[in-house]
């Protein structure tokens, strides 16, 4: 059985998905360019950050990318680019404030995110939570399953 399109119910594509698709792709874009700028200039001033912050880029390319396609593998790979966003702003905002030293310059992570007003903390969550209803809609409108029937909707 083929994935389904982007315009069916449970696609990450819908509503406000397309909201979270762009933002991740404005974050993919200025990470990543962020990134290539400091490590072609001035990557022996703060290699760590430089190297996290092209991490982020890289993390943050491979969410838009999954949540744009949107079918079950895709969807699949997002939770893991999501859930491996949330541990790394939390680890990298945490060991930003704990050695300053490592990070004389901010990374997209670093402090939690806070020169992005802390959208790097809360995009993984609510990437999550979208992908989350997504994958609950896909199942129960699979083909045998009777629990929209019993929850009062229409197939």
């Amino acid at each position: 059985m083929s994935e389904p399109t982007a315009s069916a119910p449970d696609s990450t594509r819908t509503g406000p998905g397309r909201l979270l698709v762009a933002v991740y792709g404005l974050f993919a874009l200025s990470a990543s360019a962020r990134a290539g700028v400091q490590i072609a200039t001035k990557f022996d001033h703060a290699p760590v950050a430089y190297l996290l912050s092209a991490l982020a880029g890289v993390v943050y390319i491979i969410a838009t990318v999954t949540l744009g396609v949107g079918g079950l593998t895709a969807r699949r790979i997002a939770v893991i680019s999501c859930s491996f966003e949330l541990v790394g702003v939390l680890a990298v905002g945490t060991w930003s404030l704990v050695d300053r030293a490592t990070f004389p310059d901010a990374t997209v992570w670093s402090t939690y995110g806070v020169g992005y007003g802390f959208v790097p903390l809360v995009l993984p969550v609510f990437g999550l939570l979208w992908l989350r209803r997504v994958s609950r809609r896909a199942r129960l409108q699979q083909p045998g399953n009777n629990s929209m029937r019993a929850m009062g909707s229409r197939p």
